[in-house]
């Protein structure tokens, strides 16, 4: 699944690099020469981000270039558009060497297009020369990551079950010489997953609950171990708790937290860093049917804590505590969980900027710094141990829905995520979207990846190969 064409870049050195059309970057303020200038007045064009400005070469006919507005600031994430606001052809980035390469790599990023149901939709023939020095190779594998992770969340339901799920993540353990072990069904309670077993327990057959776990280079114990855990629902219903049509329609997205663990995974592979891998999904659907869990009912978990169910709605937490759980038992240094856990998340800052959880100073610095470095925004927020009292539970350990008077319901989330986190190491929490819920071009409606390649960064920057 969703291999970034190869053809998209071409080297520097290629023979045809030299006919490349130049894509000049500009501002409000910029000086533009005589010709461009002229055609510039013409045609009202100001600078202004998402402007495009195609320039003639004289009356021969041809691109002379293409003026690309920025704005005040340029960023260079706005050249994922460049694909979709482009005319078919090969063109060279006239920009500094850094702003270059991120928006070499943002204009791969914009080629993503989920045409599975509808072949060759959207196909851009806008191809780059790729800036000197730059990695092709690395920059097509971060691309393919977050189009798997994308595309995962794109496809439906039917399509993208827990099994589908397995399937991918089989592929990517033997595409880089990893174990993986699953465990599903009534196994589950056998191997003591006994939350995702009540979480997924209400689905048909051919789409049973089941615990996914990727080891990659375990037998290197003198290398940092580091777990990646995902939330994987396939479809919430909200179970007996049932969401309304509205809050059903785009939950074939409530698996991202999967598909970023496992394209995450499957980067740090491709790189070879230097450490041991875990990679860890739930993968269930929270359906609805005679053996639905219940508001009301007490669930036990891995870790030994017992649960009281308020809502049956909150599922994703609960399957995570098991996993979370199962990391531990790895003695992992570090630990990042990916999940599209609350819609609190989204009230507080909205569906582009995903919450960080951490009480690790010196993770939650890396992570930011690598966010702002690479342009894939996270923000932290508190574990505030006030709200803690929220999920305590008069007849459990622990509720899996907060009390109203916290009312701030990804942290009280986030918390009860915390109680289940490894020992060992330090421990973030990634409350993402993975959507985009308006359509722009580079930004199509549908699945996104956030938080991905920030932590990546942070991988490398930490563990290099």
């Amino acid at each position: 699944m969703s291999a970034v064409s190869p053809d998209a870049l071409i080297a520097s050195t290629a023979p045809e690099a030299a006919d490349a059309t130049p894509v000049h970057f500009v501002g409000p303020d910029a000086a533009l020469d005589g010709a461009a200038r002229d055609w510039a007045a013409r045609l009202g064009f100001k600078g202004k981000p998402g402007e495009v400005l195609v320039v003639p070469a004289g009356s021969g006919g041809g691109v002379d270039r293409v003026l690309v507005g920025t704005g005040k600031t340029f960023d260079p994430m706005s050249a994922r558009a460049l694909s979709a606001r482009l005319p078919e052809g090969l063109y060279r980035l006239e920009a500094e060497e850094a702003d270059a390469g991120a928006a070499t790599l943002a204009f791969l990023l914009g080629r993503y297009v989920f045409d599975r149901y509808k072949p060759g939709k959207g196909r851009s023939g806008v191809r780059l020369v790729a800036p000197q020095g730059f990695d092709v190779a690395e920059a097509l594998n971060i691309a393919a990551a977050c189009a798997l992770a994308r595309e995962m969340v794109d496809t439906p339901p039917a399509d993208m079950g827990p099994l589908q799920m397995e399937t991918i993540a089989r592929e990517i353990a033997g595409a880089h010489g990893a174990a993986i072990t699953v465990t599903t069904g009534e196994a589950l309670l056998e191997e003591n997953y006994p939350a995702v077993h009540a979480v997924g327990r209400a689905a048909a057959p051919h789409r049973a609950p089941r615990v996914i776990e990727i080891g990659w280079n375990l037998d290197r114990i003198d290398r940092p171990l580091i777990a990646l855990v995902g939330k994987g629902v396939a479809f919430d219903s909200g179970g007996l708790d049932i969401k309304s049509a509205a809050g059903m329609r785009n939950m074939k997205k409530d698996m991202g937290g999967a598909a970023h663990a496992l394209a995450l995974g499957r980067l740090v592979m491709q790189a070879g860093l230097d450490i041991r891998l875990v990679v860890l999904v739930a993968a269930v659907e929270n359906a609805i049917s005679a053996d639905a869990f219940r508001p009301g009912d007490v669930l036990n978990s891995r870790k030994g804590l017992t649960i009281e169910i308020g809502n049956t709605d909150a599922e994703g937490r609960l399957i995570l505590a098991d996993v979370l759980t199962r990391a531990g038992e790895h003695a992992p240094d570090l630990t990042l969980d990916y999940a599209t856990l609350t819609g609190a998340a989204r009230v507080a800052l909205g569906p582009e900027l995903p919450p960080l959880y951490t009480d690790d100073e010196a993770l939650a610095a890396d992570l930011l710094a690598a966010a702002h470095a690479v342009r894939d925004p996270l923000w932290r927020m508190p574990l505030w141990p006030g709200y803690r009292a929220a999920i305590d539970s008069d007849i459990a350990d622990v509720r899996n829905d907060s009390a109203g008077w916290a009312q701030g319901g990804s942290i009280t989330a986030a918390l009860f995520l915390q109680k289940f986190a490894p020992a060992t190491g330090a421990w973030a929490h990634l409350d993402v979207f993975a959507w985009n819920s308006r359509g722009r071009p580079g930004w199509p409606e549908g699945g996104e990846a956030q938080g991905l390649r920030a932590a990546y960064a942070m991988l490398k920057a930490r563990y290099p190969g």
